[in-house]
């Protein structure tokens, strides 16, 4: 976005999961008062929905998150269905989802965990979420990340995600 907020930067569009992150936030805040937004959203989800995969392992746990609050829409089904399947895929039995299908060997600690809090919001796959805990509780990648405040705030999120979960 622009400094200002007034619009996409030049030569970047919206983010795939922007809309459904602006939808989930409006309608968790007010219904009735955000409709105008709610439904300029809704109709960007409309547009996207049926035909965005993602195969991001942070994109991943996010949609699945968004996707607690509202999971009779269509939208959200749809999602849950192609990012539980696509995860499914991403697995390594080492303990951890890869970055993207074609990086098998690629793994990112605080998207793990970030996966992580997206199964345990649609309560997927707990046996994988143990053993991803278990795994990066041990495993230091060596770069900035083992120092990096996110991952120690995505740790905590995925060991204790209270509030992050709708139940």
């Amino acid at each position: 976005m622009k400094e200002d907020l007034s619009g996409p930067e030049p030569g970047f569009g919206f983010g795939a999961l922007d809309a459904f992150d602006g939808y989930v936030a409006y309608r968790l805040l007010d219904d009735v008062e955000l409709a105008p937004e709610i439904a300029e959203m809704k109709e960007l989800i409309d547009a996207v929905a049926g035909g965005l995969v993602i195969s991001q392992d942070l994109g991943l746990g996010m949609m699945l998150w968004m996707t607690q609050f509202f999971p009779d829409e269509p939208w959200a089904q749809v999602q849950r269905t192609r990012s539980l399947a696509m995860l499914d895929r991403m697995w390594m039995e080492d303990g951890y989802f890869c970055r993207e299908p074609y990086a098998p060997h690629v793994r990112i600690a605080f998207a793990n965990y970030g996966v992580s809090v997206g199964l345990q919001a649609v309560a997927a796959m707990p046996e994988r979420v143990r053993r991803l805990n278990d795994y990066f509780d041990a495993y230091r990648s060596g770069d900035e990340y083992d120092r990096e405040a996110i991952t120690h705030v995505m740790s905590c999120s995925s060991h204790f995600p209270g509030l992050l979960l709708r139940d």
